[in-house]
């Protein structure tokens, strides 16, 4: 009976269907994160929307789990499920550009690395992240913060609109005039409310940009942690720049006399020229001990977004812990440097994202993103290539935010939790915004047919317990 149902489901796409007996099922199912394993019962490489609309009734008329993959970076493993329905979007990969108007179409199997190799010949590039691998789609409905945060918002803060397949299998565009209440959703909620297509983004003037790491000594990391938490309230706001507790990686081009040694860590990118560029990073430089290496220069802004692509790629062990941090004293660098002294393994890390300058005069309730007063999303990371740290990374992860929480706010980034640390958190993340997003939910999917997220159950469900399958 199964392959019947699957053969009717596969004569009604013009894309493919995968499914456990096909010799790729293996390498369709395949996560980012590979600490996640699962098996679905159905891939559907979508060729069009025509397609998503038949996987979304297929999926609800025979009551399967069903799970949207985009980009595929969800740290919980979100693209996928078990015995169920994987809407696989990689397939759908246009851009396209008007360089009048600065807006950038772009279908949801996108990464930030494709939507950049289209607009970067016009001058222009849109608010991601930091690694060009990772999908529009699912950093898009998390909130986006990236290099040009601090200068032009969050990714959400440049949303237009988005075409989305709804529950019951019917196709809306959500913009600021059309279905508003959705399109305020799709800013930050997450998966929860549809699949999105497509996405209409403003995109901002951005070409050549002076970028890159600096390394120092992890001996030097507490001058360095206090110094850039001094600098940068005072920083241009077209330098977007993060510190991070790292490891040299032992790898080339890293300078092989490094190789393995704890590090503390600045990366940026200045929107400009490399003369205004290193007069604009010159006051933090000049207050901190000379690093171990200083990599910043002048290169093309995809080029920045690509630089680590080659450390991260599909297929490690990742376990993902966040937070938002309004600020930083002493004691709380302290004991930074105390936990990521014991990070597991070299690739393990620490990051805090700048969010302040743009989001911070974007009011708490115009996206369901309401962490508006806060200065950075953190982010720890344990991360390696083998199955065997996989207990390692998750404890690490695990006892260093319990260690730096107490100084944080109670939310955190939506795509920086994993799975079993959703619940309970999801209604600190979104605040007073909460409720607006269960009522919602409750319209656009009020039998939570989008439930393989960070879920936020319909407003009626908010009582009962939410069965994950």
């Amino acid at each position: 009976m199964t392959d019947q149902i699957g053969d009717a489901f596969e004569q009604n796409l013009r894309g493919r269907l995968v499914r456990a007996t096909d010799a790729d099922y293996d390498e369709a199912r395949a996560l980012y994160n590979a600490m996640i394993d699962k098996r679905p019962r159905f891939i559907a490489r979508c060729a069009d929307v025509a397609d998503v609309i038949t996987a979304v009734n297929f999926a609800r008329e025979q009551g399967l789990l069903l799970a949207i993959h985009g980009g595929g970076h969800s740290g919980p493993g979100f693209g996928s499920c078990d015995d169920g329905v994987v809407i696989d979007l990689s397939m759908m990969k246009s851009v396209r550009v008007d360089p009048v108007s600065r807006a950038v179409r772009v279908d949801a199997g996108c990464t930030s690395g494709d939507v950049d190799h289209a607009t970067h010949p016009f001058g222009l590039a849109v608010p991601f992240g930091i690694v060009s691998t990772t999908g529009v789609a699912g950093l898009t409905l998390g909130g986006g913060t990236g290099y040009l945060t601090r200068k032009f918002g969050l990714t959400v803060d440049n949303l237009l609109e988005a075409d989305v397949v709804l529950a019951d299998g019917s196709f809306v565009t959500a913009n600021k005039d059309q279905h508003p209440d959705l399109f305020w959703a799709l800013r930050g909620g997450g998966g929860n409310f549809g699949v999105v297509t497509s996405f209409l983004f403003q995109a901002h003037p951005v070409s050549m940009v002076y970028a890159g790491p600096v390394f120092w000594e992890a001996s030097d990391a507490r001058d360095v942690m206090r110094a850039y938490r001094d600098f940068l309230p005072g920083a241009p706001a077209e330098l977007g720049i993060f510190v991070g507790l790292k490891t040299v990686p032992s790898v080339e081009p890293f300078p092989s006399e490094h190789w393995g040694k704890r590090a503390c860590a600045i990366i940026g990118a200045y929107n400009g020229s490399a003369a205004d560029g290193q007069r604009a990073i010159a006051p933090l430089l000049d207050a901190v001990p000379p690093p171990i290496f200083n990599w910043m220069g002048e290169m093309p802004f995809p080029a920045m977004q690509g630089l680590f692509d080659a450390l991260l790629p599909k297929g490690l062990q990742w376990y993902w812990k966040g937070d938002f941090v309004r600020s930083l004293p002493d004691e709380a660098i302290d004991t930074h440097i105390a936990q990521a002294a014991t990070a597991p393994t070299e690739l393990s890390l620490m990051h805090l994202y700048p969010i302040d300058g743009a989001p911070q005069r974007v009011a708490k309730d115009a996206t369901p993103w309401s962490a508006r007063e806060a200065t950075w999303s953190m982010v720890i990371a344990g991360i390696d290539s083998e199955p065997q740290q996989a207990d390692a990374l998750r404890a690490w992860g695990q006892a260093y935010w319990a260690a730096v929480h107490p100084y944080n706010l109670e939310g955190a980034y939506v795509n920086f939790m994993m799975e079993d640390e959703a619940e309970g958190r999801l209604q600190a993340t979104y605040g007073a915004n909460y409720a607006r997003l269960a009522t919602i939910k409750a319209q656009y999917d009020p039998n939570n047919l989008f439930r393989v997220n960070q879920n936020i159950p319909p407003a009626p469900l908010l009582e009962a317990e939410v069965s994950p399958a």
